[in-house]
């Protein structure tokens, strides 16, 4: 079997070693001193996400999630990967698979268009992580039937086996949220909101059940509540870019425009690329334009001289995260 040296391997991909070195600081390789062909196929894919801009510890995170949900013991080399924004996913037998949400993604974009609307992905969950004690394999079984029945759209039969598994287990709280999905896309509304309501009550750390519970509150006009929601999701999971989405589109119209700008800001800062994030942009330019003027409309009145020995207060924006935005000074 061939084998590489550190510096052969440095040489080969032109990396640094200080990438080598953070990579297995994050666990994500090995420390070695002589790497096979596979070891250097798995720095391949990590020299690309690392050009994607994702983080070691994001890699390691989504790698680790993978580990749980799939058994796959090393998922950057046995499943394709994909960035998607701060998180990975993986297609694997034929689906995409979000695992730090536990997702299978059916499309990666909520509509066609400009994105003006609510973050809300078509997805089905995955069954729970495989733990000692876990559920009956029998309804892991009628999970799996029901999330292919919904992935061929044969809707109909898919609600009948998640509401065979609920009549089983009232706690299982991924046919829950697909149920409420799945009840959502039909408009009916109030059904969905219940099923979100008791998958919130059933796992209070499942961040896609607060998420998703947003949504439907949001559909129905309840900009509070809904607020809550995703802020819940938020708290539980800082990095969930969709929800800072929704946030800032909520205090928007609530008028809350500040709290807006914020989240509008944390979102691009996860997701930097594509419709949503240039959307996002937008938003952030229109409303530093409006905050500009209200500025100067308080401050129509006299302002001391600045003495010499001060620098006026300047507001940078990176251009790298809003390309083509001035810099205002106040």
């Amino acid at each position: 079997m061939t084998r590489y040296s550190r510096q052969d391997v440095l040489r080969i991909l032109q990396i640094s070693a200080r990438q080598l070195t953070g990579w297995e600081r994050a666990n994500l390789i090995p420390v070695c001193e002589q790497y096979s062909f596979r070891e250097l196929s798995q720095l391949r894919t990590l020299r690309a996400l690392q050009h994607s801009r994702m983080s070691p510890r994001s890699i390691r995170d989504s790698v680790e999630a993978m580990q749980a949900v799939s058994g796959l013991s090393n998922p950057l080399l046995e499943a394709a990967v994909i960035p998607t924004g701060s998180r990975l996913a993986f297609r694997h037998h034929g689906a995409m698979v979000d695992p730090i949400r536990r997702q299978l993604l059916f499309d990666f974009e909520a509509a066609p268009g400009h994105p003006t609307g609510r973050r809300a992905i078509p997805v089905a969950m995955l069954p729970p992580p495989r733990t000692e004690g876990n559920r009956d394999p029998e309804l892991q079984h009628l999970f799996v039937r029901a999330v292919q029945a919904e992935e061929q759209g044969r809707k109909a039969s898919a609600m009948d086996l998640y509401r065979q598994i609920l009549a089983i287990d009232p706690a299982y709280t991924a046919a829950l949220i697909n149920l409420g999905t799945l009840n959502y896309h039909n408009k009916n509304y109030a059904q969905a909101e219940d099923l979100y309501r008791q998958a919130t009550k059933a796992d209070p750390s499942y961040v896609l059940a607060h998420f998703d519970l947003g949504n439907v509150l949001d559909e129905l006009e309840r900009i509070d509540e809904s607020i809550d929601s995703y802020l819940r999701a938020t708290a539980l999971a800082p990095g969930y870019g969709d929800a800072h989405y929704n946030l800032a589109l909520a205090y928007e119209r609530r008028g809350e425009r500040r709290r807006a700008l914020r989240h509008w800001q944390s979102y691009i800062r996860l997701d930097k690329t594509g419709p949503w994030a240039d959307h996002a942009r937008s938003q952030i330019r229109k409303l530093l334009s409006r905050e500009k003027l209200a500025i100067a409309h308080r401050t129509d009145g006299y302002l001391p001289r600045i003495r010499a020995n001060h620098t006026p207060l300047e507001l940078v924006l990176s251009s790298e995260a809003y390309p083509g935005t001035l810099s205002p000074t106040a």
